[in-house]
């Protein structure tokens, strides 16, 4: 659980100044939270950063001729220590890590950059990125910020920037190449959610048939549980490993709960909720009109801005 945030009285900020600041704050969290797959760290580095804006003073905000770079810089680099603390602690994860997830709902003004940086299967890719990597990447590639405030978010040069975003760029491309197909509608409506809730009416039902006709045969399952809550300490791969899982997951459930698909992270999925409280969250990802990757967070810790 992150630390109680400082709060600062917004009548002691000139409204212009909090203006600025409340422009920027949606563009910020969705940095921070990419670069930290925590939208609780990335709450924290955005109130931090509002913190620092404040004790700029009135006349040091006045003088900031860009109050949207100066944002981005301070968020950033304060997401960046945050990542690389965070980098080593999940060395010592128990299972399978996946990023806190959020509920989600179509948005047309998001790129499809945005939308595709915000999945739980690119953010698990991103994982994989050395800290100054991901942060590069993320601010060049996904939120076209200039170089210049690149190099002043992580401390390197211009070229030092395009060169370490020439290899994460490669290797994101690597690890994408056959990754699934985008769904377009975010899983809420049409398109995909017909396909979530045939899945979760055959996992529920124990339907071994109706998982063949959605899942593909080269699934994937993963789970994570930290080290709370019971999970497949390793990803579950191919059609009848996952398949006995998931029925057996499903009869395992106790009474109570209640399944919802949702958007999860712009992509398909379901929220199973427990008296109005979040205790399962699942994403999938499609390929040609299957699934073909599960990913389960039980995680408490993790479920804590999942509201109904």
């Amino acid at each position: 659980m992150s630390a109680a945030r400082p709060q600062v009285p917004r009548e002691a900020v000139h409204p212009t100044h909090v203006a600025a600041f409340e422009a920027e704050r949606a563009r910020l969290t969705g940095l921070a939270y990419r670069m930290l797959g925590s939208m609780t760290d990335a709450e924290d580095a955005v109130q931090e950063g509002w913190m620092r804006w404040h004790r700029l003073g009135a006349d040091g905000r006045s003088a900031v001729d860009n109050p949207s770079a100066w944002l981005t810089t301070t968020v950033g680099r304060l997401a960046l220590d945050r990542l690389k603390s965070a980098q080593r602690q999940r060395e010592q994860y128990v299972g399978p890590w996946l990023p806190e997830p959020v509920l989600t709902s179509p948005d047309p003004a998001d790129s499809v950059e945005l939308a595709e940086s915000l999945t739980i299967g690119f953010l698990t890719v991103l994982e994989r990125l050395g800290p100054v990597e991901r942060a590069v990447f993320l601010l060049a590639d996904v939120f076209n910020e200039p170089y210049a405030t690149v190099a002043a978010v992580v401390g390197r040069s211009e070229e030092a920037c395009r060169q370490a975003a020439s290899r994460a760029r490669r290797r994101v491309r690597e690890e994408r190449r056959g990754a699934m197909a985008a769904s377009g509608d975010n899983g809420t409506r049409g398109g995909t959610a017909p396909l979530v809730a045939a899945f979760l009416a055959a996992c529920v039902e124990g339907d071994l048939d109706g998982l063949r006709r959605v899942l593909a045969d080269d699934v994937v399952v993963v789970s994570d549980g930290g080290a709370l809550v019971h999970a497949a300490r390793h990803p579950v791969a191919g059609f009848d490993r996952a398949a006995r899982l998931l029925i057996n997951l499903a009869k395992r459930l106790p009474q109570g709960l209640t399944p919802e698909v949702r958007g999860i992270n712009g992509g398909s999925g379901m929220v199973v909720w427990r008296k109005g409280i979040a205790a399962i969250v699942l994403a999938v990802e499609v390929r040609s009109e299957r699934i073909a990757t599960v990913q389960i967070m039980v995680n408490p810790d993790k479920l804590r801005h999942v509201a109904s």
